[in-house]
């Protein structure tokens, strides 16, 4: 639950406001009823809401705001390190003036009191918000971000960081990121190479 929710906030947090509900709803459908549920439905909710106001989708918008408040009021608050109160509250403003996106900032998601990144994130979470950013958008082979995810959890047994910290960019660095997936398809691809080369040898 926890490596989903915050996977989740740094997705949120890097502009990924579509895919950030997917390490959600992958836990919630398997949640029974209570304030776990409760939580991540809310903020699945408010992620859409969000991102329809993005879209200039104000009707949409201030539904799913309205919506996800019906949620949200539920659960206690501080509740699993979210501010249950603040997300309520950017959701009664959104709900009045979804335009208010357009003239401000995008109301922020705290974990702790602070904005994540996948640089706050264990490696179950850095993995899980990769896979999630290589599945929603065009022009990323998934098979070399799976591969890639395959080392780096190699990696967090060794000393070596180098694919851990390549998939952390790819999540964080949204401006930078078709950069940081061609240096991971490299790194990738040099990998695979020197594993052919060795097993080569013995055949």
């Amino acid at each position: 639950m926890d490596d989903a929710l915050r996977a989740g906030i740094a997705l949120y947090t890097a502009g990924d406001y579509h895919a950030a509900h997917e390490p959600w709803e992958t836990v919630w459908l398997e949640l029974p009823a209570g304030d776990d549920k409760q939580l991540l439905q809310g903020l699945i909710q408010f992620t859409a809401a969000v991102y329809h106001a993005r879209q200039r989708n104000w009707d949409g918008a201030a539904g799913l705001a309205e919506r996800a408040q019906s949620y949200l009021t539920a659960v206690p608050t501080p509740y699993r390190g979210i501010d249950v109160d603040s997300v309520v509250a950017a959701l009664r403003a959104l709900e009045a003036d979804p335009e208010r996106v357009e003239r401000g900032p995008i109301p922020p998601l705290h974990y702790r009191g602070r904005e994540l990144t996948a640089a706050d994130l264990e490696i179950k979470g850095i993995t899980t918000a990769a896979s999630v950013v290589a599945t929603e958008y065009e022009g990323y082979d998934t098979e070399v971000v799976e591969t890639a995810i395959d080392y780096a959890r190699e990696e967090a047994t060794e000393s070596e960081a180098q694919f851990i910290r390549l998939l952390t960019s790819f999540v964080d660095d949204r401006d930078h990121r078709g950069i940081v997936y061609n240096r991971l398809r490299q790194n990738v691809e040099r990998r695979q190479a020197k594993r052919d080369d060795v097993a080569g040898l013995f055949d």
